[in-house]
């Protein structure tokens, strides 16, 4: 069952198209990744799933409601963490979590109960007396994490949670959607980070001029991209020529050569035997090589091939 269904969404602001027809599916229990260069339109996306923006036509639905129609049903059943942190930095991460709750309209006594649910949740319980201005930025996005599950939402919003973190920071937000998701938490988020996107996600989807350019599981767009490949570093350029033509001869597919980084590499659509042959071509050759390496594309070359392409892809 889809919990996110988006169909030809547009939204245009003055000259702008933000959104053109988008399309994007998120089944119950899963985390999608929506990756994309600047004004791809991905923020776009989530005010307008989150009913902060209206569009100017498609049709989106969130937990089973119309975000036009039915936008006080969809709200109820969601949180968000934008790019901002939304808690007060003079009060302390309980005083924080309380005011949330009564804000959502929880009973004094809930309210309070919740808070402290979630500051264990998120291993808040040392901090939570202290004003969160004086918190760093993971304890403050592990606090904007917990606000938004006040109400223990099905689905959760995160709009670039960890821009700007440093690496642990990043790694303990990492562990929290994780454990969400786990829970069975339906998240979409939004990211530059295209590690992040492949450690985290069940679905990746690329958007680019504001539409979808290819969707998938990453290790299946990896794939689609390419076969894997064996890459042999040369010690010398002089050694390029010699490598190319040797492998050549032992592997099926043409050697592409990388002069400035003095590479060639072949594709390796049997890996390991492939390899096999290259080394042993190389020894009966007599070529030595400062590196040989066998590789799967990365998310960041998909990402980058599909965004400079903008063809419209879909990988199953």
């Amino acid at each position: 069952m889809d919990v996110i269904e988006v169909d030809g969404l547009r939204k245009r602001y003055a000259d702008t198209e933000a959104l053109a027809g988008l399309d994007l599916a998120v089944p119950a229990g899963t985390v999608c990744a929506v990756l994309g260069p600047n004004g791809a339109g991905k923020t776009t996306l989530v005010r307008v799933l989150t009913t902060l923006t209206r569009p100017d036509a498609g049709t989106a639905r969130v937990a089973g409601h119309d975000v036009r129609r039915e936008p006080g049903r969809v709200r109820a059943r969601i949180g968000l963490v934008g790019q901002a942190t939304a808690v007060d930095e003079v009060l302390g991460g309980r005083e924080n979590l309380v005011l949330f709750g009564r804000l959502h309209h929880l009973a004094p006594a809930r309210a309070r109960a919740r808070a402290e649910e979630l500051l264990v949740r998120f291993d808040l319980t040392g901090a939570a007396d202290r004003p969160v201005g004086t918190y760093s930025g993971g304890m403050r996005r592990r606090l904007d994490l917990a606000a938004a599950l006040i109400l223990d939402p099905p689905v959760l919003f995160l709009d670039e949670p960890t821009t700007g973190l440093d690496p642990r920071a990043r790694a303990t937000v990492h562990e929290a959607v994780r454990a969400l998701a786990g829970a069975g938490t339906t998240v979409l988020l939004t990211t530059q980070y295209l590690e992040e996107a492949d450690r985290l996600a069940d679905t990746v989807a690329i958007v680019d001029h504001g539409r979808v350019v290819a969707t998938g599981a990453p290790h299946r767009l990896r794939a689609d991209l390419g076969a894997d490949r064996v890459e042999v570093v040369c010690d010398q350029a002089t050694d390029l020529a010699r490598v190319a033509d040797t492998l050549r001869g032992a592997v099926a597919g043409p050697p592409r050569v990388d002069a400035e980084a003095l590479r060639v590499s072949v594709p390796a659509t049997d890996r390991v035997a492939t390899l096999t042959r290259v080394l042993a071509a190389l020894t009966d050759a007599g070529l030595c090589a400062a590196d040989v390496t066998l590789r799967r594309p990365t998310l960041d070359e998909v990402f980058l091939h599909l965004t400079a392409t903008g063809r419209t892809e879909v990988a199953a």
